[in-house]
């Protein structure tokens, strides 16, 4: 076999089991903190990574730049891991991923997960106007006020698994809901903060009450019992248009190493189909040309015994 053949097949086998391990990813794992996201500071807190049973190794990695490895400490339990955090400070905020290994596999990453810590700043004032309790269909305003210059401000509603409001504001930020409705109804809190992952204490709670609706209370009750902890359900963190792209770009790379791997293919079996023709008619070219060259011997042959019958009978006829 050319070398130049035995190269291509060669990467296109190479590229055929890169496919293929792509293919066996495992799922990836989840993420939480206990008890909850929010952690007052100096508290503790801790990051729970759960993924397949089988997993031999779970990876914690944090984007302000540590990660942490962790084995599962018995064989009945191998499917979660915890990542405890003595004591919550704000180099220990941040966003958080975590991996697990089964066998020589990896996981894909799991989502992000926001780490928050509370008590950094003063506490804040926060109102409702035109007043806590309104009939259905009117529009109120929060108001969310911190002595401190702050640049941030957070409205959030317990038990609710929306993510927070956010206004930038130096020392107040307004937060208008409305035309509100039976699911607004609830308990309302505000923090202040110089970042996303370090908050003020967080502000006395305000309870706002919607009367004369009654055709949505279900909303309301699923609400405040949807969590035992009334902040632990909050997603901080959306899927960014980066990971998006690269979400799109994973799908597109593979479906280039697909189509690469088809052409591969192709072009292999194209190379072996003609050098099989070739093989095929230089022999062919061989027995041509033996067959030829037989063929002029022969009738070289044959002239001169052609000539000789004629000689004898001239002689004879000059003899008689």
């Amino acid at each position: 076999m050319p070398p130049a053949l035995a190269a291509l097949l060669f990467l296109g086998l190479f590229l055929s089991q890169r496919s293929s391990t792509q293919k066996q990813t495992l799922s990836k794992p989840a993420i939480w903190a206990k008890p909850s996201f929010m952690v007052p500071k100096g508290q503790p807190v801790i990051i729970w990574c759960q993924g397949a049973h089988g997993a031999v190794e779970y990876q914690l990695y944090f984007e302000g730049g540590f990660s942490a490895l962790e084995r599962p400490k018995s064989l009945r339990m191998t499917n979660k891991v915890k990542f405890p955090i003595p004591a919550m400070t704000s180099n220990t905020a941040g966003i958080y991923r975590c991996f697990y290994r089964s066998g020589e596999l990896w996981s894909e990453p799991s989502d992000p997960l926001d780490l928050v810590v509370t008590g950094m700043y003063d506490t804040p004032t926060l109102s409702v106007q035109p007043r806590p309790e309104v009939a259905s269909g009117e529009n109120v305003t929060f108001y969310c006020h911190l002595a401190a210059a702050t640049n941030t401000f957070f409205l959030l509603k317990e038990g609710t698994p929306r993510r927070p409001q956010s206004r930038y504001g130096n020392i107040r930020a307004e937060f208008p809901v409305g035309p509100v409705s039976a699911a607004h109804r609830g308990t309302y809190r505000c923090f202040g903060s110089y970042n996303n992952h370090a908050w003020s204490f967080p502000s006395e709670p305000v309870e706002l009450l919607v009367r004369g609706d009654v055709g949505d209370t279900s909303a309301a009750r699923t609400e405040h019992t949807s969590s035992p902890d009334p902040w632990d359900s909050y997603p901080l963190t959306t899927e960014t248009p980066f990971e998006k792209d690269l979400t799109l770009w994973d799908h597109t790379a593979q479906n280039l190493l697909r189509i690469g791997l088809a052409f591969l293919v192709l072009v292999a079996v194209v190379w072996l189909l003609a050098e099989d023709w070739l093989h095929r008619k230089k022999p062919q070219k061989r027995a041509n040309r033996v067959s030829s060259r037989e063929c002029r011997r022969r009738f070289r042959t044959q002239r001169p015994l052609e000539k000789q019958p004629r000689d004898v009978v001239a002689a004879a006829d000059s003899l008689s």
